[in-house]
Order: C-alpha cells, then sequence, then structure tokens
C-alpha cells in the first residue's frame, strides 16, 4: 500500500491568521540579535502567556528573513503555527517565501510511520512540493538531495524532546554536515525544549557512537535546537567536515526561560512521534527510555509509552520498592497492561507506572536508573539487557550495564558521571540563548 493512502493531510483553517508584524529575532553565528520591532502578541490556541516560537516570530515578520532565498525545509508534524497550520503549508500559500523541497526525518514529514520507520520520497499531495526521505540516508546521500533540489539555505523546524537518543537533532547535526557540503545557510526555528533547560545524565563516549548519539552530547542535554545548532557548529562541524556553516542564523524563542517545562508556555502540544502521545511522556523519556536496552516492556503498544514499565511475571513489589525510595517528583503504581505491538504483544505485564507529583523537581535521569537497579535485584530471573546491548547506545558506554550489573547502587551510578557532566554544563554555556 503507499504510505500516503494512510496520511491525513491538515486543511487550511476556516478562521484568518492574526496579522503577524514583529521582526523575527535572527541570531547568527556571532550571536548578534535583531531587535524585534513592537506588536501585539499572536494568538494562540490557550489562553494567557504563551512563547512565541522561531516559526511564528518569522510569520509575523511575513518571512522576511527567507524571501528570495530557494529553502528546503526539514520539518515534520511540530512545525506548526499558532494557529495550527503547518510552516510548510503557511509558506506555500503566502508564497512569498515557497519551500522548493521539504526533508522528512524518522516518522516521516507528515508523521505516517511508526519508529525506526519514514515515509520514502513522493511529491506532497496538499502542496506539490517535493519530500525526500532523510532517516536512514547518510551525509552524502542528503547532500545529493540538497542539490537535486536546488535548494540554497535549509530550514530546520522539528520540536525536540530534549534527550540525547531523540534522532531528530540528529538529523539536524547530519542536515548541518550536508549544507556545509553544498555551501547551504542553515536556519533554525527555534522551539522550546519540553523538559526545561538543565542537563543531567551520562556523555556520550565516540566509541558508542550511532544514530541515537552521533557526538559526546549527555543524555538529557538541556538545550533548545536552536541552542544545539550553535554548538554543533563550533564544536562538531570543523571536526568533521573541516569547516564551519556558510551562515548559521537562529529565530529566536520569545517569552522562554531554561525553567519552564512545556505546559508553562501556553502552546498546543503536538506528539513529535507516535510513541509520545504528552508533555508528561517527554519528561519521563530522557530515563525510562532506557527500558529499551532490556527485555521489559517501556510501554509500547500501550495508550501510556514510557510511563507504563513492565514485563510479564512482575509483581507490586517493584511499585513498593521505588516508593520507599522517595525518588523527588514521581510516584509509582502498581500497574499491570497487555502492549498491543512491540515488546510482549498480547502479553500481560505487571510492573508500574509512574505518576509525576512535582515535574520541576524530578530528575529522569536519576529514576530510570532507579528502576533499573531495583528491577535487576528484585527480578533477577526476568530482568536481562538486550541481546545487542543496545542499552550501550542508550546511555553512551558499557559503564552504565557493567555497574549494573556488578551490583552498583543508585548513587554511585549517578557518581559516575557527575565529572563528564559538570565538564557538559560548562562546554554548553556559550551557546545559550535564554536564561
Amino acid at each position: 500500500m503507499n504510505p500516503l493512502n494512510r496520511r491525513r493531510f491538515l486543511t487550511a483553517s476556516a478562521l484568518a491568521a492574526p496579522a503577524l508584524t514583529v521582526a523575527a529575532g535572527v541570531t547568527g553565528a556571532t550571536g548578534a540579535a535583531a531587535a524585534p520591532a513592537s506588536s501585539a502578541p499572536a494568538k494562540g490556541p490557550r489562553p494567557g502567556h504563551q512563547v512565541l516560537t522561531g516559526a511564528a516570530r518569522l510569520a509575523q515578520d511575513n518571512w522576511r528573513l527567507l524571501v528570495g532565498r530557494k529553502v528546503g525545509m526539514v520539518t515534520n508534524p511540530t512545525g506548526i503555527l499558532p494557529d495550527l497550520v503547518h510552516v510548510v503549508d503557511a509558506m506555500h500559500t503566502d508564497g512569498r517565501a515557497r519551500p522548493v523541497a521539504v526533508f522528512g526525518p524518522e516518522h516521516g514529514f507528515r508523521g505516517t510511520a511508526q519508529a525506526g520507520g519514514s515515509e520514502g520520497d513522493y511529491i506532497d499531495p496538499r502542496t506539490g512540493i517535493p519530500v525526500y526521505d532523510t532517516y536512514g540516508a547518510g551525509v552524502d546521500k542528503i547532500a545529493e538531495m540538497f542539490r537535486k533540489s536546488g535548494l540554497d539555505t535549509v530550514v530546520f523546524d522539528i520540536a525536540d524532546v530534549g534527550a540525547r537518543f531523540y534522532t531528530y537533532i540528529w538529523t539536524m547535526y547530519q542536515t548541518m554536515q550536508a549544507a556545509v557540503a553544498v555551501g547551504a545557510s542553515f536556519v533554525v526555528l527555534d522551539r522550546p525544549n519540553p523538559v526545561g533547560g538543565q542537563a543531567h545524565g551520562p556523555q556520550l563516549d565516540p566509541a558508542y557512537s550511532s544514530f541515537v548519539g552521533l557526538r559526546p552530547v549527555v543524555q538529557q542535554h538541556g538545550m533548545t535546537i536552536g541552542e544545539l545548532a550553535r554548538l554543533f557548529d563550533a564544536e562538531f562541524l570543523p571536526a568533521d567536515t573541516g569547516r564551519r556553516l556558510e551562515q548559521l542564523e537562529v529565530v529566536e524563542l520569545r517569552g522562554w526561560k531554561r525553567s519552564d517545562l512545556f505546559d508553562a508556555t501556553g502552546l498546543p502540544w503536538v506528539p513529535p512521534s507516535p510513541n509520545m502521545p504528552t508533555p508528561d511522556t517527554a519528561l519521563v523519556y530522557p530515563g525510562t527510555c532506557m527500558f529499551e536496552g532490556t527485555v521489559f516492556s517501556e510501554g509500547r503498544g500501550t495508550t501510556r509509552p514510557f510511563e507504563l514499565i513492565g514485563a510479564p511475571g512482575l509483581d507490586w513489589r517493584w511499585a513498593e520498592e521505588l516508593n520507599g525510595m522517595n525518588l523527588p517528583g514521581v510516584s509509582f503504581r502498581e500497574a499491570y497492561f497487555t502492549p498491543t505491538f512491540s515488546k510482549h504483544a498480547n502479553t500481560v505485564c505487571g510492573g508500574v507506572q509512574l505518576h509525576l507529583t512535582d515535574p520541576a523537581r524530578f530528575d529522569a535521569v536519576r529514576t530510570g536508573t532507579a528502576m533499573i537497579v531495583t528491577a535487576r535485584r528484585l527480578y533477577p530471573d526476568v530482568f536481562a539487557w538486550r541481546s545487542d546491548n543496545w542499552i550501550d547506545k542508550l546511555t553512551g558506554s558499557d559503564r552504565f550495564r557493567r555497574m549494573v550489573d556488578a551490583g552498583a547502587g543508585v548513587d554511585e551510578v549517578v557518581d559516575a558521571w557527575k565529572s563528564e557532566l559538570a565538564e557538559f554544563r560548562r562546554r554548553r554555556e556559550p551557546y545559550l540563548l535564554y536564561r
């Protein structure tokens, strides 16, 4: 079946978009920012405070930054404006900065594919724009796509969820490398980090590089995509390509602070992938995604992926043990569930559901570590790592697995990455745009 047959396309809004007159605040490689003109705030789907995304600010400025350029958009369903219209559809309808091509990541431009899948190359029925599939393509092939499309500017607009092993930031990095290869400019339309601006967890050892972690970044990086682009351009591109981008521009957020979680932004949540249905999913994901490296179900095939964790043969003791640890910001409920696909499909699993009680105090990576340490101790006949040691790719080295297997406690495991975490926090500081 053609994958397009199962896709539901966004339709044009029945309401006219509000007038957009604020100049986009743009940060280039030098870090200088343009001062925006004053205007009434854009109307959004929620009352009260609302963060303005880079895409919204660019639209308010009538796409001026992109007028006259041959634009290729790297985006997915999260690339929306305040009226919920997708940025590609809006640009195509407006006509002043019509994209010449779209480049889809994992799950695809319109978001129809499951984990590890994409949509292939096709012509978008709504706009007639060619769509190229970057997932698994590699830098050289992406550069060929760029040349074929005739672009001179790559625009990245995808919402990240703040974890090193979420593949969109590495799609951004590979498209940055390809932009260097073809001499194209690179523009990031910034979006909030939904889990806030604090960094946690171990840093990737380059020997364990994969598409769930290509370069030395910690597990929960606490950066926006615009900030990551600045870090990648300054520190990783010169080592990999011999030079930086011809031009990097970040259209900054307005109204976002590092302490803001997604619920504070006033923005609508668009699932960035099929198993990321809510902001709470994003909050737990940097920790509970580590269960992808085990034989336990991480809740795929349920309505609460990454919040429901378990396996056949588990019982109430896990929830009791975890609640007795008084981990900050979370409580655990004894839970039983039957995944409809993925691990243990159609089999009853026992385990826990995470309930966030104080998201501002919650540490996903420490919590995930505590869950694995206790599960291995309580259920030695059930708990096991995946046979391919995928946990090493997720945590960035074999250290986590070796320490857990040796019986290390939670504090000992967490202490092992403290120095590299501190070093990453220092290294990222020059590239941060928000306080």
